[in-house]
């Protein structure tokens, strides 16, 4: 029996505190082969930071799809259920849930959005640097490229929310991030803010930080898929009730020949 008043306040801001705090512990640990470079990489020697950046960037794309992205949408499964309403869900089980039932479409997906942004980012160094009467294009490149780094958020919440193929995922994630651009740019300015709370209080990357980019997310995600499923709807509801007016008017027509 849970207490009431105050006291019941004091028990439910606990509890959200586990659960955002659980999450986020999970999240790490699962990253960590991933997150072990950059952090090594930032606490390497200003000398020594230069050597490394290369070969830390080729150890993190060959990660990130074995451990991030993974780690990430499982991430996203338990905030789905937050969002949804499950808050009591048990953490631990629901994130590994997530993770054993989400491994493959994570895996594949953290595939394709590696290698394409890894391209991006040596055609816009190229276009930049070496071509200067190009950097227009180099411009464009990096346009898709943050075009692509948001849309990571819809594709993490479209693979919690469903068991689709890994091309329909990457597709619906590029399109929806198209159609809702303020969606997107609201949980963009949201994680904005995070970081930037992150910054000042820097125990919030342990307890806090990504649960919170995650559920920020999801919320944004799924408002912004039910509003374009509800137009949809509407859309078919509109075309049905066309069709059976034709349908009666040709009737009607018959009827008085």
């Amino acid at each position: 029996m849970e207490p009431k008043g105050m006291m019941g306040g004091f028990y439910k801001i606990t509890e959200w505190i586990m659960r955002i705090s659980g999450s986020n512990l999970l999240w790490l640990i699962c990253s960590s082969p991933f997150l072990f470079f950059p952090i090594t990489w930032l606490f390497a020697p200003t000398a020594d930071k230069e050597i490394l950046g290369s070969q830390t960037l080729f150890f993190m794309a060959i990660l990130a799809p074995f451990t991030l992205f993974p780690a990430t949408a499982a991430l996203f499964s338990v905030t789905r259920k937050w969002v949804m309403g499950e808050g009591d869900v048990g953490v631990t089980k629901t994130y590994f849930k997530g993770y054993k039932e989400n491994y493959k479409q994570s895996f594949l997906g953290g595939i394709f959005y590696t290698l394409l942004i890894v391209i991006m980012i040596i055609d816009y160094r190229v276009y930049m640097n070496q071509f200067k009467n190009l950097q227009l294009l180099g411009m464009i490149m990096l346009v898709f490229l943050i075009v692509l780094f948001v849309s990571l958020f819809n594709f993490f919440g479209l693979v919690a929310h469903y068991h689709l193929k890994v091309s329909i995922l990457l597709k619906n994630s590029i399109l929806l991030t198209i159609i809702n651009p303020f969606r997107v740019l609201s949980t963009v300015l949201c994680t904005v803010l995070l970081g930037f709370l992150t910054y000042r209080f820097p125990w919030l990357i342990l307890f806090g930080f990504v649960s919170l980019t995650a559920f920020v997310a999801f919320y944004n995600f799924y408002l912004g898929h039910n509003k374009l499923q509800e137009k949809v709807q509407k859309m078919r509801e509109a075309e049905e009730e066309k069709a059976e007016t034709n349908e009666t008017e040709n009737s009607d027509i018959e009827e008085n020949k």
